[in-house]
């Protein structure tokens, strides 16, 4: 399946500095958004980390027998797999770094990656740790293919609040899960068989705080070139108060 991406980022209306990172690979077919935390140039660091340790493993296992880091995990692909194997390594890496370098320490970040290895077997696998969010838009409808690791989400299926409620809610950032805080981290992954005319959006948090799915689905939804779809994404952002650095992949899928 063939397919044409683009990646922007910005650092928003509100902060000095922008401490996200994404990576865009065609060859692999490997698209990749990290929103970076902990201050100072710390988050900056974890996020550029987890972008490239997953880039260069999923590029040196690719066509290779090495061993999963997690072990194979018989309900994915072997594509899930080495998704979750490359986050464990991205999330080793940033660990131990933080906890040799006093002015890191702390620093960690989320992120979600999306592989399409073999484009004659359209099966799109992601792989996300923290509230970065993959959405798929099929038929004009928009779907959100990741679940957030945040106190919100889990507010939300225990039953206490409603989505609407969660949107509003001054814990909404408080996120549960990140790579770097713990020596382990769990990624959740999962796959999707694509449809011609499917575009797939990644983000940082930074654009869906500040814009709700039906406002993402509209400029989704416009035709033209992908990298005005991601300018549009952004600005709208930026109108709605851009309180966060906002980071956005889309890929179209021919």
């Amino acid at each position: 399946m063939k397919f044409k991406v683009f990646g922007q980022t910005d650092p928003g209306m509100k902060r000095s500095k922008n401490e996200d990172s994404f990576g865009i690979d065609q060859q692999l077919g490997l698209f990749v958004v990290a929103d970076g935390m902990g201050g100072h140039a710390a988050g900056e660091i974890a996020s550029k980390m987890a972008i490239d340790v997953i880039t260069d493993y999923v590029k040196r296992t690719v066509s290779t027998n090495e061993p999963y880091l997690t072990g194979f995990n018989s309900r994915y692909s072997r594509t899930g797999n080495r998704l979750s194997s490359a986050v464990i390594l991205a999330n080793q890496l940033i660990s131990d770094s933080a906890t040799n370098r006093e002015d890191w320490q702390g620093m960690g970040t989320t992120l979600v990656a999306a592989w399409l290895p073999d484009p004659d077997a359209p099966l799109l696998s992601i792989a996300h740790v923290g509230d970065s969010r993959a959405y798929l838009l099929r038929y004009g409808e928009l779907k959100q293919l990741t679940t957030d690791h945040s106190l919100v989400e889990e507010q939300v299926k225990s039953g206490l609040i409603s989505k609407e409620e969660a949107a509003s809610s001054s814990i909404r950032n408080m996120i549960t899960r990140a790579l770097g805080f713990r020596e382990r981290v769990h990624a959740d992954v999962t796959e999707t068989e694509l449809e011609p005319g499917d575009k797939l959006l990644l983000c940082s948090d930074g654009l869906n705080t500040m814009l709700t799915d039906k406002q993402i689905r509209a400029i989704l939804k416009l035709t033209g070139s992908l990298e005005n779809t991601c300018q549009q994404l952004i600005s709208a952002a930026n109108d709605k108060g851009g309180k966060d650095n906002i980071t956005v992949i889309i890929a179209s899928f021919l």
